[in-house]
């Protein structure tokens, strides 16, 4: 492959340069070149459609909720709108979607409606792969009610989950079960539907972060099963904003802290105080931009049907991109790959380090080559802990629909100019 050629020419959604015209963001330029953004794990680029459904709010519609004069109504229509346009998203309904400032405040705040009702002795397990967001949360409740966390080991052979670990760790006493399905550093997919339907059995609770999962396969939560999911859509070419699929029963259980006045029906009780109405338009605006791509005849098909089939696409584009990026990228001398090997259950995303520099050093001599990196731990501390880089993390690059052969190439010759001594 060549220039800007994917393996998606023959696919049924829009070609590359197509959607690449879509965001203004990859007209920035870095001397003579344009830029290209590898950080899409911390955050993608938006497109202008986004940019507009919040521009067209705030200018036209903005108010605060269910009161009885017309900016109110259009606010409260647009926003069950968006819960079932996430709804489509997740494979869930509008009645089990809520939003939050990000996943973080989200999980904080369902963890602790969980605490409540949880006693000393009780036992969560969490993993060594995930992002802390679904550790700390945990990690709260040990100190403050006396639960015991047990620990799913990562292993530093496979960048997978200990193989038999769970099934040891699954007990009587295990109350929450925390898991990603998709590690933000390495880019492992974890088999989290096996891990949910042995923890439902075991009549524990799921809560499963799924923001590095959903920007990069389809999610489905009604055939997943878990009691709450979380991602956010700042990951899927949106603004900043998060939202939790919350299974109605289990919504309806929680202890939540809320304040009298507010709305204690599902799924609005998981909301505190006025949201982020443009956020939240926006985020819907993101999912219709990816159902947007479809081609062909699925156009006249439903949202979650267009969806399915460019998230299909999408992720064969990123599969093929990533395995050019490792395998040109193992090639050069002093440079270290880690997380699961192309071809195996994982998404676009790579850690590397390269001997003799530091992960922020490597960022720095990128960025004037127009190659934007990511570096650090991206908070999925435990992992770089385990590895042996807890100061200095790892360089991070992924591929977001946007990304091109020749942005690939570009970050190769950038990381190979700079193991050889020439930046």
């Amino acid at each position: 492959m060549t220039g800007t050629d994917t393996p998606a020419q023959s696919s049924r959604i829009a070609p590359v340069e197509e959607i690449r015209a879509r965001f203004p963001a990859l007209r920035r330029r870095e001397g003579d070149q344009t830029v290209a953004y590898f950080d899409g794990p911390g955050g993608t680029q938006v497109p202008q459609r986004v940019v507009d459904a919040m521009g067209e709010y705030l200018l036209h519609h903005n108010a605060n909720t269910h009161w009885a004069y017309p900016t109110s109504a259009e606010t409260d229509d647009l926003l069950l709108r968006s819960r079932a346009i996430l709804a489509d998203f997740l494979g869930a309904t509008s009645r089990e979607i809520a939003f939050g400032a990000n996943m973080t405040t989200l999980l904080f705040h369902v963890a602790r409606a969980i605490g409540r009702g949880l006693r000393e002795g009780d036992e969560i397990i969490v993993t060594e792969l995930d992002h802390h967001a679904n550790v700390a949360p945990w990690q709260a409740l040990a100190r403050e009610r006396g639960v015991v966390l047990r620990w799913l080991p990562l292993d530093p052979a496979t960048f997978r989950h200990e193989e038999g670990a769970f099934e040891r760790l699954l007990s009587a006493r295990t109350k929450v079960v925390a898991v990603g399905a998709a590690s933000n550093i390495l880019g492992t997919v974890s088999d989290v539907s096996g891990m949910v339907a042995r923890a439902r059995d075991a009549g524990a609770l799921t809560v499963v972060d799924a923001v590095h999962y959903a920007p990069h396969h389809l999610v489905d939560a009604e055939s997943l099963g878990p009691d709450f999911l979380l991602c956010s859509a700042y990951k899927f070419y949106g603004p900043h904003v998060g939202v939790v699929y919350g299974r109605r029963e289990a919504t309806a259980a929680l202890d939540l802290p809320r304040l009298e006045p507010a709305p204690d029906w599902v799924p609005e009780c998981l909301e505190t105080g006025t949201q982020n109405h443009e956020g939240i338009v926006g985020a819907a605006a993101a999912v219709e931009f990816l159902a947007s791509l479809a081609e062909g005849d699925v156009v006249g098909f439903s949202r979650r049907a267009r969806l399915a089939q460019v998230m299909t696409t999408l992720q064969n584009r990123g599969d093929v991109l990533f395995a050019y990026l490792w395998e040109h990228l193992a090639r050069i001398d002093g440079v270290t790959l880690y997380g699961p090997p192309p071809g195996t259950p994982r998404t676009a995303t790579l850690s590397f380090r390269v001997r003799g520099h530091t992960s922020e050093e490597v960022a720095r001599a990128l960025a004037p080559r127009g190659v934007y990196v990511s570096h650090g731990d991206f908070y999925a501390t435990t992992v770089a802990r385990k590895l042996g880089f807890a100061d200095e993390g790892f360089v991070r690059a992924g591929c977001a629909c946007y990304t091109t052969l020749d942005e690939i190439e570009r970050l190769v010759d950038g990381v190979r100019a700079l193991s050889h001594g020439a930046v």
